[in-house]
Order: structure tokens, then C-alpha cells, then sequence
């Protein structure tokens, strides 16, 4: 069968089946998104869609498309500024000759380690990744630099391969990369405590792949390079204004002076400062421009897409889609935590080799929260699983992306490029299977964040609700509840606590009469029952005057002009 056959038969198996499970239109837009129409298109277009078939004609209308688009959470996310500024910052560094200058100050801080070389690839690769976002450049930049380098020191091809080609999507998992970002802009997840928290499971993928590494080095005998000061003094040295780009991030955003996406136009402009003027690697006339216009292409791009999503997520959240699938899935019996991380760890690592990265984030994402939230993962925990997953997926045979750029950077078939990676792929699924089960690794450093806000809580006397939304997935951020079964149960019976009640004990059978009379100046009677000459005397206490001397008296004739005298101004009798 020919190749073009193969692929109309693939299409209309996917069509049908899509068809008979979400519908002609469904099955329509996959195909769309399948035969490589723009995701912008696809789902602004399916959203438009989606709101004119809605069963309530009230829907009918394009506005519905843009309430998530417009809101807070979106339109006044700083994450939108930040994204076009850092993707101009990688286009500058990957223009320049910043990756010869980190090759070799990683070669000499960490050459001398068996598997040194080995080790400086990933690191370096990681390191890159975070400052450009992309991993193709990152295989073009750093790989075609270290390939060379791996096979003169005595590394074998397949070794080498995988080294170069995984290593360009380490850098997903640290602090300040673009797929995080967006990740936190999409989740609606905090971006400042997100950058703390992906630091350990970060860092212990790196030190996988390095062990993994320096076991290669060891096994096939690889000489190691002399420890050599005078060399790392000068290649820090070298790379020093390189260098002050995280320290201008970290210092802007922990001390306070600048927000996320103000550090981005600080670093944006001091890099175009170090890259023009003193490194002289660009010229500020020729190249700027250019690598502006086309950084900025890519920029708006992914903003258009996630505006387009966001417009998506509006339709599936108002239609509860999460919900039904949620309900599909319990149907069949899978209703433990980890069944679920199974089937969604499966599920990423097919969408991120199918879809590029920022695209696969836009679209799982909504998709799985819900399901997160009903099983009460951490937000965290949730970030590191996926972006872990699309370093795996970018990896894995056959569909792979970083398969195909290194096909094309090396020259190779993409099938002999299979073998080589599977090792390293393997140890991502190694670590993808610690992170996914030991969530407190995704939760150490932030663990002092969750301590204060439920110390600020207690000292205020409320529900600790910024614990909860750092704790665990919420539905709704905007009403966060408990994470836990036992604390939800607490909570609940403090809310339905009923609220204590002052009781008045009796004391007779006339104490309500009593109790008026005592209320309105008088006291109770000796018999327990007011009489026709209490009422009297009642009303004239009430009026100013007194009581009559004598029990049994009556009320004489001039008693209403006596009284009248008294509430005019008057005196009684003999105060005429």
C-alpha cells in the first residue's frame, strides 16, 4: 500500500471512531487539527462552533467565545508579556555565541567527573533549554557543538546520539522556562511559588541523567580530564555577563523591585546590551531587527493560541465536559488515585509526542484539572508530572520531536535514531514514576509556604484557604476547600455548629407577666395576678406620678386633672 493510502486510511479510522464517540463535528476539527490547520484556527473555529450548537438558543452568540479571553486571570496576566520578551531573549542567545561560551565552562567545572563530558552535555543542554524555551535549538545549538566533542573523547555513536538528542528537553523542569509559565498561566497556578517548587524534582532528573552518564563514562573508559582552576577561572570569566541573567531574575523577583514580566524586559534589554556591546556577537542594525521580527512571530503565536484556548475551556467548563468523561471513567471502575495517574501519564506522553509542547499544555490541561481536583492531586504535583511527560514525549520513539530535528541536524534516519534514545528515555520513565508517586518531592520547597499561610490563618480566626490552594487541585479557586477527607469533615461541622442560645429559667407560673412589668418599672403582684388598681398605678409610674398610698384605696375624681397638672409641669395639691 502506498504512503498516501496509509495515510487516508489512518484519517478515516480516526474520523469514525471520533464520530462515534463525541460526534460528526468533533470528529471534524480532530481531522482539521490532524492534517496540520493552525491550532488557533481549530479552536477559535470549534469554540464558535461549539456556543452555536448549544441547546439554549440564549448561546447563540460569537461573545461567548471571548469571557475567559477578557477576564482578569488572562488578559491582566503578566505571563502574557513575559512570554514574548523571554522568547526574544533565547532568539538573541542562540543567535550569539553563548552556547560555545557555556560548553566550555561547563567542560571545565565538570569535565573531570567520569562521564564528564557526558554530564556537561546534559547540563549545558538543560541550561539552554531554559534560556531559549525550545529544544530544537537547543539540539541545533548545543548538540551540533558537543557531538563532535562526544565522539573525539571516545563515546560510542549510539551513546552520543541519545546524549545530544535528549538532552535538548531537560531544561523543561526548571525554574523560568517559557513551558512552565504557561503551564501557570493555564492553571491558573501561582508563578512565583511554581519557580520553588520545581527545583528538587528538577534538579533530581538532572542528577539521573548524570548518573546515568558517568556510568557510561566508567564502563567504557573514558579518560577523564585533569581538575584545572586556571580553566574554570577563565571560562566563568568569559561567561560572566551571560551569567548575571538568572542573577538579575532572582534578585528582581526576590527582592521584591520587579514582577515577573518586568524582570523579563530587564533581562531582554540587558541582554541585547551584553550580546551587542560587549560580547560584540550581534550587530544592533542588522541583527536585532531581524531577530526581533522573528521572535515576535513566535510570541504572538503562542498568545493567539491561548487565547483561542481560553476560549475553548470556557464551552467545556460551562458544559461540565470534564464531569461526564469523570463519571465515564468511575463507570468502569477506576476510581483509585493511582489507576488515574496511570491512564493521565499515558495519556500526556501520546498528546506531547503528537502535539508541540505549548499546544498539548493549552489543550490537556483544562482537561485534567477536574479530574486532578476530584482526586485531590497538588497543583505542583500536577505541574512536575506534566512537564516531565512532555520531556519524555519529546524523546519517545516514534513521533518524538526531538527525533526529527536531530534526523535533520545529523543527518540520520529517523528509525536509527530509535535505539540511542531509548536508554535515556528510559531513566525519564524512571524518574517520571518517582515524581508521580512521591508527590512531597514536588512539594518540598514549598512547604514553608503552605506552613505560613495556615499560621496566618489560625492567628485570624478563618478557613485556611491559600493552604488549601497550594495544597491541592481546586474546581474553583474562587471557593477553595479542604484536601483531606478528615480536615473537609471538620470544617464541616464548625460550619454547621449551632450557634449557643441564652435560656431564662422559670420561676413561676406568672414570671412572663412579671418579667414585663419589671421591663416597663413596675414589680409583680403578691397574688401572681395583676389587678384592675395595678394597671392604674402602671400607668401613672409610666406618666411620672407614683403609686396610691394605700393598697385598697380608690382613684379620687380629680385624679386625671392632678395627673394632667403633673405631665403640664404642675405640682400635686399643695404645690399650688
Amino acid at each position: 500500500m502506498k504512503p498516501g493510502r496509509t495515510v487516508s486510511a489512518l484519517l478515516a479510522l480516526v474520523f469514525a471512531f471520533v464520530a462515534m464517540t463525541g460526534g460528526v463535528v468533533a470528529a471534524t476539527i480532530v481531522i482539521l487539527a490532524l492534517l496540520g490547520t493552525p491550532l488557533f484556527a481549530v479552536m477559535g473555529g470549534a469554540s464558535e462552533i461549539a456556543w452555536f450548537l448549544h441547546k439554549d438558543a440564549e448561546y447563540h452568540h460569537l461573545r461567548f467565545i471571548a469571557s475567559r479571553v477578557l477576564d482578569e486571570q488572562f488578559a491582566g496576566s503578566p505571563i502574557l508579556v513575559t512570554i514574548p520578551l523571554f522568547t526574544f531573549v533565547g532568539y538573541v542567545l542562540a543567535e550569539s555565541k553563548t552556547a560555545h561560551r557555556l560548553v566550555r565552562t561547563s567542560s571545565a567545572l565538570l569535565g573531570w567527573l567520569p562521564g564528564g563530558l557526558a554530564i556537561v552535555c546534559i547540563v549545558a543542554s538543560a541550561v539552554f533549554t531554559l534560556f531559549t524555551g525550545g529544544s530544537g535549538v537547543t539540539i541545533i545549538a548545543i548538540g551540533g557543538l558537543l557531538y563532535p566533542a562526544l565522539r573525539q573523547k571516545g563515546y560510542s555513536e549510539k551513546f552520543a546520539l541519545g546524549a545530544v538528542t535528549c538532552g535538548g528537553s531537560v531544561g523543561l523542569l526548571l525554574p523560568y522556562s517559557i513551558p512552565l509559565m504557561v503551564y501557570g498561566l493555564v492553571a491558573g497556578v501561582d508563578i512565583n511559588v511554581a519557580f520553588r517548587a520545581v527545583l528538587a524534582p528538577g534538579l533530581f532528573v538532572l542528577v539521573m541523567l548524570a548518573a546515568y552518564a558517568a556510568y557510561v563514562g566508567v564502563k567504557e573508559k573514558i579518560p577523564r580530564e585533569p581538575v584545572n582552576g586556571k580553566e574554570m577561572g577563565r571560562a566563568i570569566w568569559e561567561l560572566k555577563w551571560e551569567l548575571g541573567i538568572p542573577v538579575l531574575l532572582v534578585l528582581g523577583l526576590k527582592t521584591g523591585l520587579a514582577q515577573i514580566d518586568e524582570c523579563a524586559a530587564l533581562v531582554a534589554l540587558y541582554t541585547v546590551g551584553i550580546e551587542v556591546f560587549l560580547y560584540k556577537d550581534l550587530s544592533l542594525k542588522k541583527d536585532i531587527p531581524r531577530i526581533a521580527k522573528a521572535s515576535m512571530s513566535l510570541g504572538g503565536a503562542v498568545i493567539l493560541i491561548l487565547a483561542m484556548a481560553n476560549a475553548l475551556i470556557n464551552f467545556v467548563i460551562d458544559q461540565r465536559v470534564p464531569d461526564k468523561v469523570l463519571n465515564a471513567l468511575l463507570g468502569l471502575g477506576l476510581n483509585q488515585t493511582w489507576q488515574f495517574l496511570i491512564i493521565m501519564n499515558l495519556f500526556l506522553l501520546v498528546l506531547g509526542m503528537l502535539m508541540e509542547g505549548f499546544s498539548a499544555i493549552l489543550v490537556a490541561v483544562p482537561l485534567i484539572l477536574p479530574f486532578a481536583a476530584r482526586f485531590h492531586l497538588g497543583p505542583f504535583h500536577l505541574a512536575m508530572i506534566f512537564l516531565l511527560n512532555l520531556e519524555l514525549a519529546y524523546s519517545c520513539p516514534p513521533l518524538g520531536l526531538n527525533l526529527f530535528i536531530s534526523s535533520f541536524r545529523f543527518n540520520r534516519p529517523v528509525v536509527s535514531l530509535y535505539r540511542p534514545v531509548l536508554p535515556f528515555a528510559g531513566v525519564l520513565v524512571a524518574a517520571l514514576i518517582v515524581v508521580t508517586y512521591v508527590p512531597s518531592l514536588s512539594n518540598v520547597m514549598i512547604l514553608g509556604d503552605i506552613k505560613d499561610a495556615r499560621a496566618r490563618a489560625v492567628a485570624e480566626h478563618r478557613e485556611p484557604r491559600e493552604a488549601w490552594i497550594l495544597e491541592c487541585v481546586q474546581e474553583d479557586r474562587s471557593n477553595p476547600l479542604p484536601c483531606t477527607d478528615e480536615e473537609k469533615k471538620k470544617y464541616d461541622e464548625l460550619r454547621a455548629a449551632p450557634v449557643k442560645k441564652v435560656e431564662v429559667k422559670a420561676s413561676a407560673d406568672s414570671e412572663d407577666d412579671d418579667l414585663m412589668k419589671k421591663m416597663m418599672g413596675g414589680g409583680s403582684s403578691d397574688s401572681g395576678a395583676p389587678t384592675k388598681d395595678d394597671d392604674d398605678d402602671l400607668f401613672k409610674k409610666m406618666a411620672g406620678g407614683g403609686a396610691t398610698p394605700d393598697a385598697g384605696a380608690t382613684v379620687k375624681e380629680d385624679t386625671e386633672d392632678d395627673l394632667f397638672k403633673k405631665m403640664a409641669g404642675g405640682g400635686g395639691k399643695d404645690g399650688g
